[in-house]
């Protein structure tokens, strides 16, 4: 798939002011400072279209970015902040989990693992959650210029053998890196074979 356009449409708080969900989305999520903003604009070709936040773990937004005018990438906040205090975690767990639970056009969610770490509780708990809603999800494991393949194979694993005590079926894996597009045509076709058999959900209008 060639990215001709991609361009910020919204930030949002409120689940109610969303775009109309009459496009396929994508969601992206992670840990704070797992590369979530760089391996998006990799995607798109565009540098700096997702900001990354001077703050990490107090940014409670979803941001909706238009892409080819007929689908969007959904940067989603990060999870896992030590310092985002107790009620915060709360709101965004509220917020997120709601997104994720209703929102109709969601085709998948991409959960950006960092490769360099061992597999970590909180990644895997929150692709329990996942697989406990029957919500679609990839594995894109990040910053793997970092260090050489086989360390990171290594801990794509681990995390794959993790995983297998809570999933019979493990979902895809990618490794990925912003520095040199690894991945890039493998996230792109799949999103692009998903497109192809997307369909307009039915959905009752905001009131």
């Amino acid at each position: 798939m060639m990215i001709k356009s991609a361009e910020f449409t919204v930030s949002n708080t409120k689940i109610s002011k969303l775009p109309l969900p009459t496009l396929a989305e994508y969601a992206f999520i992670g840990r704070s400072n797992v590369g979530k903003s760089s391996l998006i604009n990799m995607l798109v070709g565009v540098k700096g279209l997702a900001k990354t936040s001077q703050k990490p773990g107090k940014t409670q937004l979803i941001n909706h970015f238009l892409i080819n005018d007929s689908w969007f990438i959904v940067d989603l906040p990060g999870y896992g902040y030590a310092k985002s205090s107790k009620s915060n975690r709360h709101e965004w767990a509220k917020f997120i989990r709601h997104y994720l639970e209703k929102r109709e056009s969601l085709q998948c969610v991409f959960v950006l693992i960092d490769s360099r770490l061992e597999p970590q509780k909180i990644d895997i708990e929150f692709c329990c959650s996942l697989g406990e809603r029957g919500i679609p999800f990839v594995l894109l494991f990040t910053k793997a210029d970092k260090q050489g393949a086989p360390k990171s194979q290594q801990n794509m694993a681990a995390f794959r053998k993790a995983l297998l005590e809570f999933f019979e079926e493990i979902p895809p894996m990618i490794l990925t890196s912003a520095e040199n597009h690894l991945g890039k045509d493998d996230v792109l076709k799949m999103i692009d074979e998903t497109n192809q058999n997307f369909v307009v959900p039915e959905f009752n209008l905001p009131q």
